[in-house]
């Protein structure tokens, strides 16, 4: 019971760490619990510890996906811990517990693990990260230097390093250079309406009649009245849903859409799924301009598994799972994660990252690459219950706002919406439920941060490289020992 419960205290103290609970000190407390196990046990035990570990961090942190898959969220639960066993196995093997360098090897294969999640299987699943669960710690502060991949990087090393006081003096002078060092300058002003129609949890789109999300929306949207200040409405994910009739132009959503944005004089921002051939739809965010023309269109290219599309669909039909939840799979997008906005006064770019795509760095990296001058994070959460994913998505947005140095806009028709800026604070954000209108002014920025021009590689590279240094090293041991 011993070798269970402590390894099984120190996930859950990570997914304590993590929101909704978003105790961040935790993490450190975990991971330092963690390394003082792993340094005891024996090589032979150190997958079983580190799996342990791993059920304790990703039961809670990722029951979300209870919701969405009960069958995948178990499988991925115990991938994810297998993932972290090896790693302990690995870090075993080029340097046993007593030898000096085996908390290095601790941190380069359990941060090796995590970026290896981030991206694998089926695209990857970057939630319950270290990353997120700092961004209300300082260091959430590094974000704009190393991103969400660098600050978990950073999480292990302060936890793990048997020469720690180096550690903390080093991140401490990181700390000062990110709070000093700006690349990036404002560009006017938007005012901005956000608009949130309600609804109630743990529904599918297969169940309900497309239609209500719609006229929640629109029947909030008749309430605003005109206003000169007002340069734009933004409206959340798929509140248009016509992917069982054809094409958003020639629809009647279309028309009221277009009567709303000639009546408050300003362009709205609107998120459609239109039916694509016979098996397939599309998942975009569109701009509607006054006179009813479509200026600009985004079309989501990251999409959610076993929750627009069905993976391995013949495999799981055949084995009883409901696939028929996902009756047709998404058409991914292939255009730049963008879209041009014509206002009164001027044009305005936005990096758009719909819904699930927050989660992925890059995928926001794109618009700001192009020149966007601001986020949108138009999502649809009414597929889950509780609020451990919606929690965790607001973290994620506002460690995207620190890591390009912009405003994230959040619009959620079930869900929430909420303004967030350029240091991560968040404003507004509203009840999962409740219909709610958002108004606030904002700044345009432009300029790219340190991370924006990096990215990930050079932290997964050093990784890589530091993994390949011990192997070397272990190799050399082996050589000269005595036989």
């Amino acid at each position: 019971m011993r070798r269970i419960i402590g390894p099984l205290v120190s996930g859950l103290l990570i997914a304590a760490s993590l929101p909704p609970w978003g105790w961040w000190p935790l993490s450190f407390i975990g991971l330092a619990l963690y390394g003082s196990l792993a340094r005891k046990n024996r090589a032979t035990s150190s997958f079983r510890t580190a799996f342990i570990f791993g059920l304790g961090w990703f039961l809670p942190a990722m029951a979300w996906m209870w919701f969405l898959t009960a069958p995948g969220f178990l499988i991925a639960v115990v991938l994810f811990s297998s993932l972290h066993g090896i790693a302990a196995v690995v870090a075993g093997r080029i340097s046993p517990s007593h030898d000096s360098r085996h908390a290095a090897a601790l941190i380069i294969c359990h941060g090796l693990a995590e970026i290896f999640r981030m991206s694998w299987p089926f695209g990857g699943v970057p939630l319950a990260t270290l990353g997120i669960a700092q961004i209300s710690g300082p260091l959430g502060s590094l974000a704009p230097l190393i991103g969400s991949i660098g600050i978990a990087i950073v999480a292990l090393w302060l936890a793990l390093s048997q020469r720690r006081f180096r550690a903390v003096l080093i991140v401490g002078c990181l700390l000062f250079i990110s709070n000093v060092w700006n690349t990036t300058s404002q560009q006017g002003t938007i005012r901005i309406t956000v608009v949130q129609g309600g609804g109630e949890q743990g529904t599918h789109a297969i169940n309900t009649d497309p239609r209500e999300a719609f006229n929640a929306a629109l029947t909030i949207t008749r309430t605003l009245a005109p206003d000169t200040t007002r340069d734009m409405v933004l409206w959340p994910e798929n509140v248009v849903n016509i992917s069982a009739k054809g094409l958003f132009f020639d629809s009647q959503e279309h028309t009221a859409i277009t009567q709303e944005a000639r009546r408050l004089n300003v362009p709205f921002v609107v998120g459609i799924t239109e039916r694509y051939g016979s098996d397939q739809f599309t998942n975009a965010q569109v701009v509607v301009l006054p006179e009813g023309r479509i200026s600009s269109r985004y079309d989501k290219v990251r999409r959610v598994p076993f929750g627009e599309y069905m993976p391995l669909r013949s495999l799981l039909t055949a084995l009883g799972a409901p696939t028929q939840l996902v009756p047709r799979d998404a058409k991914p997008g292939i255009v730049r994660a963008y879209l041009d906005i014509p206002l009164r006064q001027q044009e305005i770019r936005a990096s758009v990252a719909i819904s699930w795509e927050i989660f992925f760095s890059g995928r926001v990296n794109e618009g700001i690459e192009d020149a966007a001058q601001v986020i949108f994070n138009p999502t649809n959460g009414s597929s889950y219950t509780w609020s451990i994913l919606q929690t965790q998505q607001i973290a994620t947005a506002r460690l995207r706002a620190r890591e390009q140095d912009r405003w994230v806009v959040q619009a959620a028709p079930t869900g929430f919406s909420a303004f967030i800026d350029p240091n991560g604070t968040v404003y507004d954000r509203t009840s999962i439920s409740d219909p709610a209108i958002l108004e606030r002014t904002i700044s345009l920025r432009s300029g790219r941060t340190l991370y924006s021009r990096l990215g990930n590689a050079p932290y997964i590279w050093s990784l890589i490289i530091g993994l390949g240094l011990l192997i070397r090293r272990a190799s050399r041991n082996k050589q000269v020992a005595p036989s």
